[in-house]
């Protein structure tokens, strides 16, 4: 075939193919351009074949692109000269057919039962050259507003762009690289599409993860996200001059991602740098004069300074509390369970009961634990329950008391057991086993109130280094909930044994976890998530006293948890 020459062709894998793919061939390879939206998981668009030319400009790279069923222009994005035109031309073709098809999210029923703090969708835009942190912050904001209860998520133009092409040197993100730009901005409209389509199906809050660099792109997004859709829009820019910093992101982060698997480090640092060159040839700071109109943070060195110009409203303002708490620097987070009660061995909830002997024991193992730890400026954190300050009282280190660490309020309940509160109140048993996370007891507190009266903690954990906390069954699953991403669904279910310190090491996106058990023996005050709501499970019955209820044999429990 003569250089330069296309074939397209049907998409045919093992005749098992649904995508309705079209194929250019060339003489460097194969480009596959269009796939069905509804067909893929993230990204609809797939590049394949040898690297571009170091130039990027070889003619015979330049694909074809047919117009979609549904009207939008997937793939039709060409050249760098009208890049943004051809992103408004083919979110003007989505939209179109979007509300053809689509009932307005006025007529959407929300799911979830959470409450509600959106009455309007935002969308929050990262901005920032690469290497600065955008990802993470936008990790950690989808967590935390999650944990709150506003259903948020994060849209990586990033992955996108892995999903369309393999090719992922330095030369790609030339300016002058044509096609590349175009598969780029494709990149693009895909992700503002799905933000958009996922905030009308029900969403609260999109993060659309990207480099955002010229005041035209942000333009072009506010276009988009509040003239045509109306939602709220907030760019959050990092910022950051600190060589060192930067270079740890780089080392730490970038070069183990996809971009740079089976590649030598030092190569791959080096194609990141030139990578960042490309961006900075084109990179606009956000400007409080120039794009007046626009909500705005920007975060610079990683939380030194931080300018915040015109948020508004509650989401905005949260959001900007949150983030200036955060920090990067290395810290591990202790939490354990206070020792085995007196409550616990005889299987009443809550209440303000001593140590078991076991759990006194356990407090003088856990001070010698830390000690050996050899932690660095560590403080120590406790409710201001009886238990808790009893455990930490040999950790030699300052502490602190918080209400806002006591145990989950179980009010009518508090220190019965769970058999007694069948017996007393089983319409309120039963509703707990159904809904756990959002049954409230009577006078009493949900897992969602803990949640919130946690906000604070969570809030200080983040501006902290090293820290223990000594807390309650319910507590502890809320913060691990916070850490790991956890739903709600799965909250009050996490197992927190007692007499074992759970330690957390903030990571890159996430977080390690190690559970580091101390060899006392304690009861098990875990109840997973009952098969039959209202029913106590083997493990929480005695052999001598049986009640009936709902049909069904139900005995008094062995052990008990403090929530």
């Amino acid at each position: 075939m003569p250089s330069g020459a296309l074939n397209e062709f049907e998409c045919t894998v093992d005749g098992a193919c649904n995508h309705q793919t079209h194929f250019q061939q060339s003489s460097i390879g194969e480009v596959c351009w269009k796939v069905q939206r509804d067909s893929r998981p993230e990204s609809p668009v797939r590049v394949t074949g040898s690297e571009l030319t170091a130039n990027g400009n070889d003619p015979s790279t330049q694909p074809v692109s047919p117009e979609k069923e549904d009207g939008s222009l997937r793939g039709n994005v060409k050249g760098n000269k009208d890049e943004l035109a051809k992103i408004r031309e083919g979110f003007d073709a989505w939209l179109a057919a979007f509300r053809k098809s689509r009932p307005h999210r006025d007529v959407i029923w929300r799911v979830g039962e959470r409450a509600n703090y959106v009455n309007t969708p935002h969308v929050i835009a990262m901005c920032g050259l690469p290497a600065r942190g955008k990802t993470y912050i936008a990790k950690k904001l989808s967590r935390y507003l999650n944990w709150i209860g506003i259903n948020t998520k994060v849209f990586n133009l990033g992955e996108y762009r892995r999903m369309a092409t393999p090719l992922k040197s330095h030369h790609f993100f030339k300016q002058e690289n044509v096609e590349a730009m175009s598969v780029r901005a494709q990149c693009a409209l895909d992700a503002l599409e799905d933000v958009c389509k996922w905030l009308e199906a029900g969403g609260e809050v999109g993060v659309f993860d990207a480099t955002n660099t010229t005041f035209e792109r942000r333009q072009l997004i506010r276009e988009i996200i509040v003239d045509k859709m109306g939602y709220k829009l907030f760019f959050v820019e990092s910022i950051c001059d600190d060589p060192s910093i930067i270079e740890s992101n780089i080392r730490q982060v970038k070069i183990t991602s996809p971009d740079y698997a089976n590649m030598d480090k030092e190569a791959a640092v080096e194609d990141f740098l030139q990578r960042i060159d490309h961006y900075h040839d084109q990179y606009q700071t956000l400007d409080e004069v120039e794009e007046d109109g626009l909500s705005f943070m920007k975060i610079f060195n990683t939380g030194e300074k931080v300018l915040v110009h015109k948020h508004e409203g509650h989401i905005q303002s949260r959001i900007v509390y949150y983030l200036m708490n955060i920090h990067i620097t290395p810290r591990t987070i202790y939490l354990t369970r206070h020792g085995e009660s007196e409550n616990n061995l005889i299987g009443h909830i809550g209440g303000d009961s001593d140590l078991s002997p076991r759990g006194r024991q356990y407090a003088a193992e856990l001070g010698r634990f830390i000690e050996d730890q050899k932690i660095p400026h560590l403080r120590v954190w406790t409710s201001w329950m009886k238990r808790t300050i009893q455990t930490a009282r040999y950790i030699d280190a300052p502490q602190e008391r918080w209400r806002a660490l006591n145990e989950l309020d179980a009010g009518i309940c508090e220190e019965l057991t769970y058999e007694e509160i069948l017996q007393k109140y089983p319409d309120d048993f039963k509703s707990r086993d159904t809904n756990k996370f959002h049954y409230r007891y009577p006078r009493g507190e949900s897992y969602e109130d803990l949640v919130a009266r946690l906000e604070p903690v969570i809030m200080e954990l983040e501006r902290q280094e090293n820290v223990i906390v000594v807390g309650h069954q319910a507590v502890l699953r809320c913060l691990l909930a916070y850490f790991l991403d956890h739903s709600a669904e799965d909250l009050p279910y996490i197992h927190v044994p007692l007499h074992s310190v759970i330690k957390l090491t903030p990571m890159a996106y996430g977080c390690k976890m190690e559970t580091i058990p101390i060899p006392i023996e304690a009861v098990d005050t875990h109840r997973p998530k009952p098969v039959i709501p209202g029913y106590l499970e083997e493990k929480f019955r005695r052999p001598n006293n049986v009640t009936q209820t709902a049909g069904a044999a139900v005995e008094s429990i062995t052990t008990g948890s403090s929530d």
